[in-house]
């Protein structure tokens, strides 16, 4: 008499939700699940656009090392060859992300990886000394540390202003450890990623979506917290990938967000600037990047064959509650605010909170998967 109707409950149909219920049903089990979007798939769906892909939420772009999530994706949809290589335009000059022997040719003209680590190793001895004379031996900020990592010439023109952009305050107000570490290539490298498999669905990431929650029953428009107690008991298990803040009815606060809004433009041009992703760094630019999709899934020649594009440019702002959650703040407060949640969070015998609302992490795909075939 007691017997729920399925085994899983999974509130919210992103990668980490689809993937759990593709696990589940391999495992026999009986999943429902549910989303408040009118569509599936998280921040990963795509809209089909003038024959393009458009990633609604944002560029993804899949890459892993490891090997058994790379065949767990390509199981439900083959992946294409694309290879994340972003440029940076800086009052209209372009550089090779990320920092390699390209980028510190066009900044600086040198041609040998020795050239590049001499002028490197003198700014970084200039701003040692400067801050010496200041009585600093440790980073106490975000600016201070990306300048003793790579220098004020690349800091000035491709960090500050995009990095202020994206977390909206100065970069002497951010936190050191935003910015341990710079990858740093003495090659002529413009792959972004050093893992071993990359690329997009074929066919967009709809596709992945779809394989991945085939046979399984979805309801979208559905708001777990519009009826929670009923949907609750519909379950012996309730697989959670919403804000765990929200979940426990902000018990201790609010959590925060960075967020982001989107431009959408479809423009009369076959290519309008030559690569998927573009970031503009400089301050006065009021958008971080210009996302082109089509050359997520068209290469070469093949961008001619469609007529026109479709581009989105990206603003980072503050999060408010009517705006969708993107990137947690990585401060102490939030941080401390984060823990107090979590610790409740394993207390509980039939919830599992899953991906990056529900853990406040910022996680890449691959991670997310691996988390999940982990619990399988």
């Amino acid at each position: 008499m007691n017997k729920k109707k399925y085994d899983y409950l999974i509130v919210g149909s992103g990668l980490f939700g689809a993937t759990f219920a593709h696990k589940a049903r391999q495992s026999g089990k009986k999943c429902l699940v549910i989303d408040k979007r009118p569509h599936l798939g998280g921040n990963v769906y795509c809209e089909e656009i003038e024959g393009i892909h458009v990633h609604k939420y944002g560029a993804h772009i899949f890459h892993t090392s490891n090997k058994q999530v790379w065949d767990f994706v390509n199981s439900i949809v083959e992946f294409n060859r694309y290879t994340n290589s972003p440029v940076a335009n800086y009052q209209g000059k372009l550089y090779n992300l990320p920092f390699n022997m390209n980028t510190f040719y066009q900044m600086w003209g040198v041609t040998t990886p020795k050239e590049a680590q001499e002028k490197i190793d003198q700014q970084k001895a200039d701003t040692v000394r400067r801050l010496r004379e200041m009585g600093v031996n440790e980073p106490r900020n975000l600016e201070e540390q990306a300048l003793l990592l790579i220098g004020n010439d690349i800091y000035e023109k491709l960090i500050k202003g995009y990095t202020e952009k994206q977390w909206g305050r100065k970069c002497c107000d951010l936190p050191a450890f935003i910015i341990k570490r710079l990858p740093v290539r003495m090659v002529f490298d413009n792959n972004y990623f050093n893992d071993k498999y990359q690329g997009i669905p074929i066919g967009g990431y709809n596709k992945l979506i779809d394989g991945l929650l085939e046979g399984i029953e979805t309801q979208v428009n559905t708001n777990f917290f519009d009826n929670r107690e009923y949907w609750e008991n519909m379950a012996d298990t309730l697989v959670f990938t919403g804000k765990i803040d929200e979940y426990y009815n902000y018990r201790f606060g609010k959590l925060n967000y960075r967020t982001v809004r989107f431009e959408e433009e479809i423009l009369d041009t076959p290519n309008y600037q030559g690569n998927a992703v573009v970031n503009y760094t400089e301050a006065e630019v009021p958008y971080t990047r210009i996302i082109e999709h089509k050359h997520f899934e068209m290469f070469g020649n093949e961008v001619n064959l469609c007529p026109k594009t479709v581009i989105s440019k990206e603003y980072s702002t503050e999060w408010k509650d009517d705006m969708e959650p993107y990137y947690p703040i990585n401060d102490t407060h939030n941080n401390q605010l984060a823990d107090q949640y979590r610790a409740l969070a394993k207390q509980e015998q039939h919830v599992i909170f899953g991906g990056r609302l529900a853990e406040y992490k910022y996680y890449d795909m691959a991670p997310i998967i691996e988390n999940v075939l982990k619990l399988f």
